[in-house]
Parts: structure tokens; sequence; C-alpha cells
């Protein structure tokens, strides 16, 4: 009992410390469906990976990559509007995933597991994939801050500066597919980008700085994944919403707070 839970309590503050940062970026330029477009396609991942007879996690990356560079892709083409395109791959990468996996008939699934995540279940190769991936992304992120920092805030501006406008912004999505890949076993693929966002705008209540805001959103994600794991062995419930609900109610405190930042 004690060990399956220190490994998916491992596997969340794993995840949470990572996707703290990121999903600063993601609140800040107004990412959201485009996470939850690649979180959706996770599931296609997961089918493909039973498909070909390959390591699940490595599908998931390199689907979710793939998908990432489509999309900027096809942004660039500026065929429709962003938000329609989003919206058709997100729910075809969705439904074709479940077709798929219905196909599989020789391969027991838990459907539920991979849609809400099952983070009790948590294995050490689990972990070994969400660290690596997450000591990943950290290290770019500290290694591009300022460039990502200056295209964020005005992409025009940093162009000007001399900065690779349109290999940054495909780098920060980029970075957004590895989180959500390795994030999918913890909150599953329809919670994946929650994770993300709601501990980033509460620490925008919170926060002066952009890298305050970084810092205190993964604090605020670690603090969501020990009161959801707390939660679901308390009283048996998700464990993947159950962090999300965790978060939420972070959330709320603190925009019930009399507290006010200073600056964005």
């Amino acid at each position: 009992m004690l060990e399956f839970l220190i490994r998916a309590l491992l596997g969340g503050l794993g995840v949470a410390a990572v996707a703290g940062p990121l999903g600063a970026f993601v609140v800040w330029r107004r990412m959201a469906y485009f996470g939850d477009t690649l979180a959706h396609s996770a599931l296609l991942g997961v089918a493909l990976g039973f498909l070909f007879n390959i390591n699940l996690n490595l599908a998931i990356v390199v689907l979710c990559v793939g998908l990432a560079a489509i999309l900027v892709t096809l942004q660039k083409k500026q065929i429709i509007a962003t938000d329609t395109l989003l919206g058709i791959l997100a729910h075809s990468s969705l439904s074709l995933g479940l077709v798929a996996v219905s196909f599989l008939d020789n391969v027991r699934i838990d459907l539920m597991a991979y849609l809400f995540g099952d983070l009790l279940a948590v294995s050490q190769t689990d972990l070994y994939w969400i660290y690596g991936g997450g000591i990943l992304v950290l290290t770019l992120l500290v290694t591009f801050w300022k460039p990502l920092l200056a295209v964020t805030v005005n992409e025009e501006l940093a162009k000007v500066e001399g900065y690779p406008v349109e290999a940054i912004r495909l780098l920060l999505m980029l970075l957004v597919a590895l989180v959500i890949a390795v994030a999918m076993k913890i909150v599953g693929v329809l919670l994946i980008t929650s994770l993300m966002i709601i501990p980033a705008a509460t620490a925008r209540k919170l926060s002066n700085t952009p890298i305050q805001m970084a810092t205190i959103s993964s604090f605020i994600g670690c603090l969501a994944v020990c009161g959801g794991l707390w939660a679901s062995y308390r009283w048996d419930t998700p464990t993947g919403p159950s962090v999300v609900v965790c978060a939420a109610l972070l959330f709320i405190i603190a925009y019930s707070s009399p507290f006010k930042r200073r600056s964005a």
C-alpha cells in the first residue's frame, strides 16, 4: 500500500512541477484550446502503441509532438481560423482514437483510466518517463526563458530584437505536447490541460513577476496533487478528477482573498 502511494505521489509531484511553469505560458498566450487538442489526440497514440506493439509513452510522445508540428504548419498556411482548426483536430483525433481502440479485440484497455487518469497505477517505468521528460522540459524552459517571454509579450517586438519567433513558437508547442504526453497517466486525456491552466491562473492572482507566477504555479500544482491523492485515499474518489477539484478549490480561495498583486 505504502509503495504504490509513494509512486503515485512522486508521479503527481513530478508532473505538477513541470506543468506549472509551462502552464503560465499557456495562460499568457491563451493556448488552452491548443492543449486540449493535443490531449485528445493522446488516446490515438495509445491505440497506435498497442497496434504496432511499441511503448505507449513513446507512441503518445511521438503523436503529440507530430500533431503540434502539423498544427504550426496549418496555422501558417491560414487555411481556416485557428479555433476552428483546433476544434476539428481535437474531436477528430479523440474520436479516431476511440474507434481504433474498439478494433483491438485481443487487448484489454481500461478506457476510463486513459480518459480520466489513474494516478494510483503509476509504475516505476512511468516515473522514469515523467521525470525524464520533466527535466528535459524544465531545462529547455530555463535555457529559452528570455526568448519565450519576449515572444509571449510581443511577437513583433521580439522579431525586431532578432528572436526567431516561429522557432520559439514551435518550441513552446512541442514542450506542451511533451508535458501532455507524460502527464496522461496522472489525470487522463480529458483533464490534462486543467493541471496546467488552473494552477497557473491561481498563481497569476498571487504573483507580481513572470518568474514568481511560474514558481507559485508549480507549488499550487503540487498542493493540488497532495490534496487530490489524500481525498482519493480517504473517500475512494477518482484520483485524477480529485486532483483537478483540489486545484479548482485553490483557485476559488485565491480569488476570494483580498490579496492584490501589484503587476502582471
